[in-house]
C-alpha cells in the first residue's frame, strides 16, 4: 500500500478516538496511517472540559492542524468522517486541498473527503438543521450542565438505538463509555462548503435509525447539485456505527479509497 497517503479520522458526538481503536489498527496493519484527533467538543473520559464552552469551529481548528502537520511532511490527506463530525471535517479544509497548497508552492494536502453515515450540512446550515426525518422514537433526549455540556439521559437507550445492529450486551458495554459534548457544537453554521474543493465518497449504512438512509441520500444529492459532481457512494447494510457492526466494510471501503489516490490511477 502506498505510504503517500493518509487517513485523518473525525469522530462523531460523544466519540472518544478509543472508540475506533479496532479501525485504526487494521488499517495500520494493511499500511495505511490514520489518526483519530480527540475533538475539542467532546468531553474526556473523566467528565466535561474545563473552560470555554468548545465550539465546532474549535473542531476544525484542532482539524486543519492535524492535516497541515501531515500535509508538511508531503502527505496526501483523506479527511473521513462519522455523524456530527461531517461538519467540522467540511469545514476544516479551507485552504488545505492539495491543489491550493500547490498553488503555494506547498506539498501535501487534503485529497478528499470521505463522509460514513456522516452530516453534510449546507452553508448556513448547523448539524442541528440537517435531521428532520429521525423517527420520533429514535430521538435521543439529553441533559444540559450549567456551562452547556450534555450527556445522554438514558445511555443505554442511545446505545440500543445507535447500536442497533449489535448484541444487547455489546450495547450495554459502550453505553457505559459515553463521555459527555458541547451543546454549542450542534449550533454552529458551516462557513465553508469543503466539498465544493475535493472529490467526495460517502458510505451509506441502510439500517442507520440515526442519520437515516433518506437524509444520507438527501445530503449526497446536496453535494451532487451544488458541486455538478457524482459523489462516489457506497452502501452497506449496517446501523450507525458500522465501525462496530461492520468493520471489515469500513476497512475495505478505506483501503479502496486510499488505493483510488495512488499513483497511477
Amino acid at each position: 500500500m502506498s505510504d503517500r497517503t493518509a487517513v485523518v479520522l473525525v469522530s462523531g458526538a460523544f466519540g472518544l478516538p478509543a472508540f475506533y481503536d479496532g479501525i485504526v489498527e487494521s488499517l495500520r496493519e494493511k499500511g495505511i496511517e490514520m489518526w483519530v484527533p480527540h475533538l475539542l467538543s467532546v468531553g474526556l473520559e473523566t467528565g466535561p472540559r474545563p473552560g470555554l464552552l468548545p465550539t465546532m469551529y474549535d473542531d476544525a481548528a484542532l482539524i486543519a492542524k492535524e492535516i497541515t502537520s501531515l500535509a508538511n511532511t508531503g502527505k496526501d490527506v483523506i479527511v473521513m468522517s462519522h455523524s456530527y463530525g461531517g461538519c467540522p471535517a467540511t469545514e476544516s479544509v479551507k485552504g488545505l486541498t492539495k491543489k491550493e497548497r500547490e498553488a503555494q508552492g506547498k506539498q501535501g494536502g487534503v485529497v478528499r473527503l470521505a463522509y460514513m453515515a456522516a452530516l453534510i450540512p449546507a452553508v448556513g446550515v448547523a448539524a442541528s438543521g440537517v435531521l428532520h426525518d429521525t423517527p420520533v422514537e429514535n430521538r435521543i433526549m439529553m441533559t444540559m450542565d450549567e456551562n452547556g455540556w450534555v450527556s445522554f439521559d438514558d445511555p443505554t437507550e442511545v446505545a440500543a438505538i445507535t447500536l442497533s445492529d449489535l448484541p444487547k450486551e455489546e450495547q450495554a458495554r459502550w453505553a457505559k463509555m459515553y463521555p459527555t459534548h458541547s451543546s454549542a457544537s450542534f449550533d454552529n453554521e458551516l462557513t465553508h462548503a469543503g466539498y465544493k474543493h475535493v472529490p467526495v465518497s460517502y458510505l451509506v449504512c441502510e439500517g442507520d435509525g440515526t442519520v437515516t438512509v433518506n437524509a444520507q441520500k438527501e445530503m449526497i444529492q446536496l453535494v451532487e447539485s451544488v458541486t455538478g459532481n457524482k459523489v462516489d457512494v457506497t452502501t452497506i447494510k449496517s446501523g450507525h456505527v458500522p465501525i462496530f457492526s461492520a468493520p471489515q466494510d469500513v476497512v475495505a471501503w478505506v483501503v479502496r479509497l486510499v488505493e483510488m489516490n495512488s499513483p497511477g490511477r
